[in-house]
């Protein structure tokens, strides 16, 4: 069953059950666990939907993951209204599962203002027209992918990716560079409304990073004993985006120590712009053998 852009947005259309209460539900996209990129993205929606000041609109937000979410049961955030200043107004959220916090943030909103402006440089890579889906290449080695999460890895999906690098082999890889190149948009036309593209951006903005530090140790999700895990996830938002056109998402990986990989990266809109900055660092553990 394909899981649609339609069902992304009602993912992230959290029910208010108090005023600075809210509720959602969760999709499995292949990990047995919530998504990393839909805890970001609920949690944004709900810190949201507590700021009255329209004209605000979030430039920061920084998680920290606690423990696996449970998909079959809803989440509930709770959002504490810290501080409505003259220019930014701060929240912040904690995500609850049978009594437990299993993720919490905190973000930043911003009014409007002009200021100094400069960025950096867009990579040169292929135009995304050019290159094939990521769907596709995972259909390709379907057989190979195990049979309890085979539907989860080549069901049709609410964003479509497109990788400039592909590991040319996921049960079998060698060890490359720390860097990652990936096209990405929402499959479908998206209202105009700022927050509907900046949920979806930041849903988005927790995929691929952490395969990124597993790159120059020869290491994929497909490789057996290997424990991979977001840790805490940090994304700012320079300037306007519409998530459905193409966004290149540029990663490197500078480090990686201690069972933890720590990685960046920069989200380019089709035309060169800068939209937002992400870093993460995520666990890649080893389990040892029995």
């Amino acid at each position: 069953m394909a899981y649609t852009l339609d069902d992304l947005r009602r993912l992230l259309d959290l029910e208010r059950i108090e005023h600075n209460i809210f509720r959602g539900q969760s999709k499995d996209i292949g990990s047995g666990s919530v998504f990393g990129g839909q805890a970001l993205a609920q949690a944004l929606v709900a810190a949201s939907r507590t700021v009255e000041d329209a004209e605000r609109s979030p430039h920061s937000m920084h998680g920290y993951f606690i423990l696996p979410g449970d998909v079959t049961a809803p989440i509930v955030y709770e959002v504490d209204r810290i501080r409505n200043g003259n220019s930014f107004t701060t929240r912040r959220v904690v995500a609850i599962q049978h009594g437990r916090a299993i993720f919490n943030m905190s973000a930043s909103f911003h009014v409007p203002e002009e200021g100094a402006d400069h960025q950096s440089d867009m990579p040169d890579v292929p135009a995304p027209e050019d290159l094939p889906r990521e769907l596709d290449l995972l259909r390709e080695i379907a057989h190979r992918i195990p049979e309890d999460r085979r539907s989860f890895f080549t069901e049709e999906r609410p964003i479509e990716f497109r990788p400039v690098d592909p590991v040319s082999d996921p049960f079998a890889p060698e060890p490359t560079a720390p860097r990652r190149h990936l096209w990405l948009r929402a499959r479908g036309s998206l209202p105009d409304d700022p927050l509907v593209h900046q949920s979806v951006l930041a849903y988005a903005s927790d995929y691929g990073l952490l395969g990124t530090a597993l790159r120059p140790h020869g290491l994929t999700f497909a490789t057996p004993g290997l424990q991979l895990a977001s840790l805490d996830h940090a994304l700012w938002f320079h300037r306007p985006v519409r998530a459905d056109q193409w966004l290149l998402f540029a990663m490197d990986s500078p480090s990686a120590s201690g069972a933890r990989g720590f990685t960046r990266g920069q989200i380019f809109d089709n035309d060169g712009t800068l939209i937002a900055s992400v870093t993460q660092e995520g666990l890649m553990r080893r389990r040892k053998s029995e």
